[in-house]
């Protein structure tokens, strides 16, 4: 896992995912007028950047996953990384806690904004603490889902690229897609069922504060699935 993360920050891949991502939240909550400013809304609240930060993170986050396995095939090390007397599930682990350490890092300078928010209300401290945390906490489990995805996605192709597209499209469609499919009618009868098969649904229970252990259960076990998808692949050793 160190080494994974000493790779990301030994280039510019590390420092440019972080720095994006603030950047760009904080355009969005300071900068810009509309609807996600803050001082445009009147409230003290942080919804705006709950709301912007799934979608940064669609691309973000592929783009730190999409090196984890397609950069060890394409410079021909991969061979030499199964050889290692570690096995399989150690070397996914290593990969996929070493992206989530990335992403963990890209979070902490967030609670500037919990920080500034909170000073700006009125009277100062007026901001929904359970609710915040509890939205930091979704966003986590959110970002390790991104993870698990683009992690699985780079085992099965040695290009970046490709590894990147489809890790984007498969995360908005597991994100966002269900939420259309729910809303077709001839699917009414189980849309509560297909909602609660999309990441948003549990995403936006547990942004309201309220740690429910279904919504817990529904993160590990969809990134259980993907991690074990990702041995399933490494055990062929078809490259």
């Amino acid at each position: 896992m160190l080494k994974e993360v000493r790779g990301f920050f030994s280039s510019l891949t590390g420092y440019i995912v972080i720095i994006v991502f603030l950047v760009t939240n904080s355009l969005f909550m300071w900068i810009f007028p509309g609807d996600l400013n803050v001082l445009d809304s009147g409230y003290a609240s942080l919804d705006s950047f709950f709301t912007m930060a799934p979608w940064i993170f669609l691309f973000l986050v592929p783009a730190i996953t999409m090196r984890a396995f397609a950069e060890e095939k394409k410079g021909g090390t991969m061979e030499f990384l199964l050889t290692k007397p570690i096995t399989d599930l150690q070397i996914i682990f290593a990969k996929y806690l070493g992206c989530l350490v990335l992403v963990l890092l890209s979070l902490v300078p967030c609670f500037i904004y919990y920080w500034s928010v909170s000073v700006l209300g009125n009277p100062p401290g007026n901001l929904d603490t359970g609710a915040t945390w509890g939205a930091f906490l979704g966003l986590f489990f959110l970002a390790a889902i991104y993870v698990a995805i683009g992690v699985f996605i780079s085992s099965l192709t040695n290009n970046q690229i490709v590894a990147f597209i489809v890790a984007v499209t498969l995360s908005f469609i597991l994100y966002a897609g269900f939420d259309y499919f729910a809303s077709l009618s001839i699917l009414q009868p189980l849309a509560a069922f297909i909602l609660n098969i999309g990441i948003n649904e549990h995403y936006k229970s547990i942004s309201r504060g309220v740690v429910d252990s279904r919504d817990i259960i529904y993160y590990l076990g969809v990134i259980a699935f993907f991690i074990l998808l990702t041995k399933i692949r490494l055990q062929s050793r078809n490259w």
